[in-house]
């Protein structure tokens, strides 16, 4: 069957019509961000205005002041509400439950999403157990498949999980971001990020590279910094003065920091990391 031949003038009408609707959408989510237009408004206006009734609810939420991409999709996932549906499309349950949701103003005040990545050796771990002391910001502890060391903790300086629960849970979706290094695999949690941003808490991701440029991929809201030594001198002796590894594996971790080190320039900040406290003090004014 062939699709009808459109004249000029109908092309042009089409075209225009498209534009209109568009600018219309545009509009509303506008107002929505400003808080001159409530959830439940767009939803009335959805019955009688075309053009917000095929407004993606997607593009909707995320319009929502302190509300970025990564909890607009966290909530339709967790309501059951396709990525692709339309204001029109919403059922009887899906609007009561987006309006509880968002009911709250206090949500809307999002916290920061701060990302520390570096070689392995340049201080990141000890930078983020200090900042765990700051009153806003929320340490995502990771989960790995690794052993622990005798100095770590069960939930303060990881989950640790079996190799099975850690396949399962990621088939289920629940890391934000997962890598494997030295034979063992590491995530964060998903949720327990969105629940402490959403709290408007600032979060600090502690991982390595190519987790971080996962995360990038996903949350278009994530600051991304690059921690540095003060010299490759001084990040040589902090991985040779490390009391857990051989010599072999010191050697790895050389070579791995030298590619490493190469990634600084695709981050949005790099710290020299001269001391703990000028650190903590750069990190805390990009969230703030």
């Amino acid at each position: 069957m062939q699709p009808p031949q459109l004249t000029p003038e109908d092309r042009a009408r089409a075209l225009a019509k498209a534009a209109a609707s568009r600018k219309r959408r545009a509009e509303v989510k506008a107002q929505v961000k400003s808080g001159n237009v409530s959830l439940l408004q767009v939803f009335e206006l959805g019955k009688s205005d075309d053009a917000v009734a095929k407004m993606r609810v997607f593009e909707l939420l995320e319009s929502i002041s302190g509300v970025g991409k990564v909890r607009a999709r966290s909530v339709m996932e967790r309501l059951n509400i396709s990525p692709t549906r339309r204001v029109k499309g919403l059922g009887a349950k899906q609007i009561p439950a987006l309006l509880a949701e968002f009911a709250n103003p206090t949500l809307t005040t999002r916290g920061k999403l701060v990302v520390l990545s570096g070689p392995g050796g340049v201080g990141k771990s000890t930078v983020a157990k200090e900042l765990r002391k700051h009153s806003n910001f929320h340490v995502s502890v990771s989960v790995t498949t690794r052993t622990p060391r005798h100095n770590e903790h069960e939930g303060i300086d990881y989950f640790f999980v079996s190799n099975d629960e850690f396949e399962s849970r990621k088939e289920a979706g629940d890391f934000l971001e997962w890598a494997e290094f030295a034979g063992a695999k590491y995530a964060t949690p998903k949720k327990q990020v969105e629940a402490a941003l959403a709290r408007g808490e600032n979060v600090l991701l502690e991982i390595d590279i190519a987790g971080a440029e996962q995360v990038r991929k996903v949350s278009a809201e994530a600051i991304l910094v690059f921690l540095e030594p003060p010299s490759w001198e001084e990040l040589v002796s902090r991985l040779e003065a490390r009391g857990t590894d051989s010599e072999e594996r010191r050697a790895e971790r050389l070579a791995l920091a030298q590619e490493e080190l190469a990634h600084a320039p695709n981050f949005d900040h790099r710290i020299v990391n001269h001391s703990v406290t000028q650190v903590l003090a750069e990190l805390v004014s990009l969230a703030s």
